[in-house]
C-alpha cells in the first residue's frame, strides 16, 4: 500500500437513504485515502450502488455528511460532483452508438473555435489523455463498431476529460471477457499509481484480491466491516457478505449421461455482413449432463444461442431436439417442444423491463391455465405464484408488483431464471447465467443448474466464465471462430488446455 496516502479523498459519515418504508443505506460510515483502490463489496441489493449514486449526486441521502479531500460538500446532482473532481462509470455504459470515440469523450465540454467545435483540438486532447493513462483507443472509430472492453476506456476518459480525480466504478467487470478483465486490472493499477483515488463496487472476490487495497463490506443496507485485502482471504470475504459459510465450488457426482437430446448438425450462419459467423457447427447433449462451451467472446456464442432459439435463421444444418428438427422454428414453438433459455443480455432478451416481477415470471405461460381462463388472467393466481417463487428463488425485496427494470441486475437474473427452470425444459440453455451475480447468488444458481442435470435434464451452459465452466461441466466443448475445435470430459482438462484451444490452438491439426 505504498501509494495511499493517510488523507482522505472522501469521507461519507452516518449515511442513510430510505425509499418509503424501505431503507437502501443504514447509518453507513465510508471512507477512501488518496491513492487508494477501494472495493465495495455486497449481495445483489445490499445497498452498495445506492451508497455510491447518493456520492455521485443521482440521489440525496435521506440523512448523514459527505466531505471531499476534508471539505464538507452537498453533492445534489451529478454536475456537483463532476466539478468536485469526481467521475463514475456505470455498469451499463452510457454513450451514443452512432458517434464517434472522441465525440462520446468531449460530448457536452466540447472546446469550441468560434461558433463551432474545434474537432482537431478535441482529438488531440483525447490522444494525450489516452497516451498518459496507457487507455489506448482509436479517437475515430465509431462506439457501435468497438469492443464492450474499449467501451469502457472510452467511459474512464470521458471522466478523466472532465478532471476526475476520484473514479467510481460500477461491476465494471460484469460484461468483460477474462483478457479484458485482465486489462482493466492493470488499467485500474496504473490510474491508483498516478495519483487516482478509486471506488470498485464488485461481488468477485478474486478480482478484489487481484486490485484492491483496502475492502468495506455492506450486508442488507449495513455496514459490516472495512478490512485490508492483503491480511483478508476470499472465504472470509464471502461469509462477511452473505453472513454464512458459502460454497466456492461444487461437489459434483459423478454420473453416466442418458438418451441424445439435442444434436446439432453441421449448422451454418452467415450474418448481414457475409461474415461466417458459425461454421459447420456440430454438437450433441444428453440427458442427465451440463456440457459447457467455453470461448473468447465473439467467437459465435451469441449467433449459436440465437439459432438455438429462433431468433436467427439458419442457412443449413439441422437442430434435432428429441428427434425433431427445430431450425428456424418461431420462438415459442422451441419453448413449446421443449427447450428453455436464460438469455445472455438479461435486459434486453430476457425481460420487460416496464412490467412487473409477477408479469414477467409468466411471460412464456399467460395464456394457458391455471394463469388465465377463458382469456382472462387469473390475478390472485398470479400474484400468489410471484410470491411463492420470489421466496423460492430469493428475489429482493418480496414484491410482486415491483417493476423489473427497478431491480437491482442480480435480481433481475434471479426472475429469469425462476421462470425458466420452473418451466421445467427437457433442455435449459444457460447464457451467462451468472453474469454480475454476487456469490451468494452464484452459489444459488449453480445448485438449480446442477439438481437440474440430478433431475435428468440437459444442460448447455454458455460462460465465458472458466472457472464456472470447470466447475459445473460434465463435458466442456471450445468455440472458435464458429467452430467446435475440441471436446473433452471435464475431469480431462484443466483452465491452461482450454485457454490454449481458446486461442485457437489446435487449429488444422497444428499443436
Amino acid at each position: 500500500m505504498t501509494r495511499l496516502e493517510d488523507k482522505n479523498a472522501v469521507e461519507m459519515r452516518g449515511i442513510t437513504k430510505r425509499f418509503g418504508n424501505f431503507t437502501a443505506n443504514d447509518q453507513i460510515d465510508f471512507d477512501l485515502k488518496k491513492g487508494e483502490i477501494h472495493a465495495l463489496l455486497g449481495e445483489n441489493g445490499a445497498g452498495k450502488s445506492t451508497l455510491m449514486n447518493i456520492l455521485y449526486g443521482l440521489y440525496t441521502p435521506t440523512e448523514g455528511e459527505i466531505f471531499i479531500n476534508g471539505e464538507e460538500v452537498k453533492i445534489t446532482n451529478p454536475n456537483v460532483a463532476i466539478a468536485k473532481g469526481l467521475g463514475m462509470v456505470h455498469q451499463h455504459f452510457m454513450l451514443v452508438s452512432p458517434f464517434r470515440v472522441y465525440e462520446n469523450i468531449i460530448l457536452g465540454v466540447e472546446p469550441t473555435k468560434g461558433m463551432t467545435i474545434d474537432r482537431k483540438k478535441a482529438r488531440a486532447e483525447v490522444e494525450d489523455l489516452s497516451k498518459r493513462y496507457g487507455l489506448q483507443v482509436d479517437p475515430d472509430a465509431y462506439i457501435a463498431n468497438i469492443s464492450v472492453g474499449m467501451q469502457q476506456r472510452v467511459e474512464i476518459l470521458k471522466a478523466l476529460y472532465r478532471g476526475a480525480d476520484i473514479l467510481i466504478f460500477d461491476e465494471p467487470t460484469a460484461v468483460l471477457t477474462p483478457q479484458e478483465i485482465d486489462e482493466f486490472i492493470e488499467i485500474v493499477n496504473n490510474l491508483a499509481d498516478q495519483g487516482k483515488s478509486i471506488i470498485i463496487i464488485t461481488h468477485k472476490l478474486k478480482e478484489i484480491k487481484a486490485m484492491a487495497d483496502r475492502c468495506t463490506v455492506i450486508r442488507r443496507g449495513k455496514k459490516i466491516a472495512t478490512v485490508d485485502v492483503e491480511d483478508t482471504s476470499t472465504e472470509d470475504l464471502a461469509q462477511m457478505m452473505v453472513g454464512r459459510q458459502v460454497e466456492l465450488t461444487m461437489d459434483k457426482e459423478e454420473k453416466e449421461p442418458g438418451d441424445l437430446v439435442l444434436e446439432i448438425k453441421d449448422l451454418t450462419y452467415t450474418d448481414e455482413r457475409k461474415v461466417k459467423k458459425v461454421n459447420n457447427l456440430s454438437l450433441d447433449l444428453h440427458y442427465g449432463e451440463i456440457l459447457g462451451i467455453a470461448g473468447v467472446d465473439g467467437n459465435g456464442q451469441s449467433e449459436l444461442l440465437e439459432l438455438l432459439t429462433g431468433l436467427r435463421h439458419v442457412d443449413s444444418g439441422q437442430i434435432l431436439l428429441k428427434g425433431k428438427n427445430i431450425a428456424n422454428c418461431r420462438p415459442r414453438e422451441i419453448q413449446e417442444a421443449g427447450m428453455n433459455n436464460i438469455p445472455e443480455d438479461r435486459q434486453k432478451r430476457g425481460l420487460v423491463l416496464d412490467f412487473t416481477v409477477a408479469e414477467n415470471l409468466i411471460l412464456e405461460n399467460y395464456g394457458h391455465e391455471p394463469y388465465s381462463k377463458k382469456g382472462i388472467l387469473q390475478e390472485d393466481y398470479i400474484q400468489n405464484q410471484a410470491i411463492e417463487l420470489m421466496e423460492k428463488f430469493d428475489v429482493r425485496p418480496r414484491k410482486p408488483h415491483y417493476k423489473a427494470g427497478d431491480l437491482s441486475g442480480g435480481n433481475q437474473q434471479k426472475v429469469i431464471i425462476a421462470r425458466e427452470i420452473t418451466d421445467d425444459p427437457d433442455v435449459l440453455i444457460a447464457a451467462q447465467p451468472t453474469r454480475g451475480l454476487d456469490v451468494g447468488a452464484i452459489e444459488y444458481v449453480h445448485h438449480f443448474l446442477l439438481e437440474q442435470r440430478n433431475r435428468g435434464k440437459a444442460v448447455l451452459l454458455i460462460s465465458f466464465e472458466l472457472d464456472e465452466i470447470l466447475n459445473l461441466s460434465d463435458r466442456v466443448a471450445v468455440i472458435y471462430e464458429g467452430q467446435i475445435n475440441y471436446i473433452t470430459k471435464r475431469k480431462d482438462t484443466d483452465e491452461r488446455q482450454l485457454g490454449y484451444y481458446m486461442a485457437g490452438g489446435g487449429q488444422d491439426g497444428r499443436e
